[in-house]
């Protein structure tokens, strides 16, 4: 005889079952997340520190996406990029707290790290240069060194945006806190539409294809 307890307990192991065959088949799980990283705010909006924030807003006009407040930590949409998922996001935190967005990122999707791809400004790469790596340390970047603490990893790719060196004697803070020149500006525009590009590759093909054609 079938106690009461018994089919309780059966019901919940084939909730849970018929829960995990429906994750794993789902088709909107993204297949990469894209995080961009700078400060909020307009004070910040045009600064050399927010290239991970134009890259995004860029994806977002030329997707048809609005990036929509999704966590205390987080600004994020989904949407469908070279025929793949993925989902594009803006830390709601200043650029040296960026590994809380990460780390929310990857729990709420259930997402490994090698499936986060950060975006992110470069002092060390010329202005309108761009390098996109499978993995490495952070390189001075606070916002990096955050997502690295967070996620207790530092393999996870990312794209860095060059944004060009301060002057020698010239403060480094203040110089990526910045707002680029107008020449500085076109030459970013033409990275920004590089780097559209090479994430599409990254998706359609891999990132070792990606990273020949475009470092």
């Amino acid at each position: 005889m079938i106690t009461m307890r018994k089919l309780l307990l059966e019901l919940l192991r084939l909730d849970k079952s018929r829960g995990a065959e429906e994750l794993s088949g789902r088709s909107d799980i993204p297949q990469l997340v894209i995080l961009g990283i700078g400060n909020p705010g307009p004070k910040y909006q045009q600064t050399r520190h927010n290239a991970g924030f134009w890259v995004i807003e860029t994806l977002a006009g030329t997707l048809g996406l609005e990036l929509k407040r999704s966590h205390k930590s987080t600004l994020m949409a989904s949407g469908s990029l070279a025929g793949t998922n993925v989902v594009i996001a803006k830390p709601r935190t200043y650029v040296n707290l960026s590994g809380e967005s990460a780390s929310y990122l990857l729990n709420r999707f259930s997402l490994p790290a090698e499936k986060l791809l950060v975006v992110y400004d470069d002092i060390h790469i010329d202005v309108g240069k761009m390098r996109l790596r499978a993995a490495g340390s952070a390189g001075g970047h606070n916002g990096i060194r955050s997502i690295i603490d967070s996620l207790n990893t530092q393999d996870f790719p990312r794209l860095r945006i060059g944004v060009g060196r301060p002057e020698a004697g010239e403060d480094q803070i203040g110089y990526v806190l910045g707002v680029p020149s107008e020449h500085e500006k076109e030459t970013l525009l033409k990275c920004i539409s590089d780097a559209l590009a090479c994430i599409e590759t990254l998706l359609t093909e891999n990132i070792d294809v990606a990273m020949d054609r475009f470092n």
